[in-house]
């Protein structure tokens, strides 16, 4: 047997036998990040599900593991793992086991707490975004292991808050940074793939601005009948103000201040993703009756989801339910606005922004209130070097069939910024099993199954090219 199908026999043997068993018992546990459930720490289920992963990774024999989970006080827990391996050269593996929460919408058969495997997918929330990486991460070592393959030194963290934006990861980095070192090589499980045919890379990552806007009116809801037509709809205002900030016909963003130059790369880059995908690229969403696209370029939507800002609005308060609707003007209105803003633009600079647009010279002079969230702000990629392009080449071909492909994402993971001002010489291999209609944070949430063995096997390729790249490092 050649040492290639060696290391396809090993991951997929122990993604059947171990991760998937671990992945399904993971799914169980709503380990809801902490933006989603607030008393996270007395529900318990956060500890739940970071004893599950450290009690699997104590289990598998590696030679001279470190493992040890961290808490700092009033902080989410994070698992610190080290790997010995050859030389003075690190390399960094990321992951996250904090959930988004439920979301309505799930198929009968399926639930966010319910693992199901069916048609070679994993359903069940978390599962995919991305309880996998600590067990997959962990299984590219031991199937170099396997071989006899040296690697250089690995760290792995797995933290719990990366849903609610990794605002304990700065404390962590910086309470562990003697011990992480310096890594050439950051991997990061946590990103899509455009199909599951070949190896995807992300080479960028839109950041996020939001927070919650209210308008008030009155102090409390009159008869419509009486008020209507005096007091202006809190509802109204609030259109108004957003109309500042998103053409509604188009739902372009209007400010230039949250734009930025999209580099001539990431254009041609964008190009060669709308030719392999097509409209796949927009078919995999759950289209409801003729709905369509915002735009009939799929290069222009590419760029739209990942270089330009878009916003959503995510929630609301103040409408009672429609069978408990009366005759009521109501008193106040909130949404929550979420914007995606373009990698390069300060978030903190975008939020801001955004809360002095909303604010200014409110209509009727109503009162208006723009409570901004943590802001987190987008990542580039450096330019990929020549021998980590091949590798990535040569691990998509070896394991799925064609070349990798490379593009941008439109999510947020606000670790990757971090690490780029903390190992500026570092490059990057940012992954996940993402892909068509596995649709993380939504409902019916799967992991593809035979793309999670793939990946992993090409994680071990790349993992071992970085140590054997000596006098090839351009």
């Amino acid at each position: 047997m050649n040492h290639t199908q060696h290391m396809k026999d090993f991951v997929s043997a122990k993604w059947d036998d171990d991760i998937i068993p671990q992945l399904e018992t993971y799914i169980k546990i709503p380990a809801k990040s902490p933006a989603f459930d607030a008393q996270w720490e007395q529900h318990g289920y956060m500890a739940e599900a970071m004893a599950l992963i450290e009690t699997w990774v104590r289990r598998q024999p590696i030679p001279g593991m470190i493992v040890e989970k961290i808490q700092l006080p009033g902080r989410t827990p994070l698992l610190f793992l080290e790997i010995p391996g050859q030389g003075e050269d690190c390399i960094l593996l990321y992951g996250h086991m904090d959930k988004q929460p439920e979301m309505h919408g799930w198929a009968n058969d399926l639930g966010p707490w319910k693992p199901v495997i069916a048609d070679d997918k994993l359903y069940g929330r978390g599962g995919a975004d991305d309880g996998y990486a600590v067990f997959a991460s962990l299984t590219a070592i031991m199937a170099l292991h396997e071989r006899g393959i040296a690697h250089a030194r690995c760290v792995v963290l797995i933290e719990g808050c990366e849903e609610s934006g990794s605002y304990d990861l700065p404390f962590y980095m910086s309470y562990l940074a003697d011990r992480i070192g310096q890594p050439s090589l950051v991997v990061c499980l946590d990103s899509g793939c455009g199909n599951y045919d070949q190896l995807w890379v992300t080479t960028s990552l839109r950041g996020l601005a939001g927070g919650t806007l209210r308008v008030k009116v009155l102090e409390e809801g009159v008869h419509s009948g009486d008020a209507s037509g005096i007091v202006p709809s809190s509802f109204r205002i609030l259109r108004q103000l957003l109309s500042r900030i998103e053409d509604e016909r188009t739902g372009k963003i209007i400010p230039e201040i949250f734009y930025v130059d999209i580099p001539s790369e990431r254009m041609q880059q964008a190009k060669n993703t709308a030719a392999i995908l097509g409209q796949d690229s927009y078919s995999r969403f759950p289209w409801a009756g003729n709905t369509r696209p915002m735009l009939d370029d799929t290069t222009e939507l590419l760029l739209n989801r990942t270089w330009r800002p878009t916003l959503s609005v995510t929630g609301a308060e103040g409408f009672p339910s429609l069978g408990n609707a009366g005759n009521v003007l109501r008193p106040e209105t909130a949404l929550k606005l979420s914007i995606r803003i373009p990698p390069m633009l300060d978030a903190e600079r975008a939020s801001k922004a955004l809360k002095e647009m909303l604010e200014r010279d409110p209509p009727y002079g109503a009162r208006v209130e723009f409570e901004a969230e943590t802001a987190a702000s987008g990542w580039a990629a450096p330019p990929t070097k020549n021998w980590l392009q091949a590798t990535l080449d040569e691990a998509s071909s070896t394991h799925f069939g064609p070349s990798s492909a490379a593009m941008g994402e439109g999510g947020t993971i606000p670790f990757m910024g971090m690490l780029s001002e903390r190992f500026p010489n570092a490059q990057f291999m940012i992954s996940g099993l993402l892909g068509p209609k596995s649709n993380a944070h939504g409902p019916n949430e799967f992991l593809h199954i035979p793309t999670g063995k793939k990946l992993t096997a090409a994680v071990a390729d790349v993992i071992a090219k970085h140590y054997q790249r000596a006098g090839d490092d351009v």
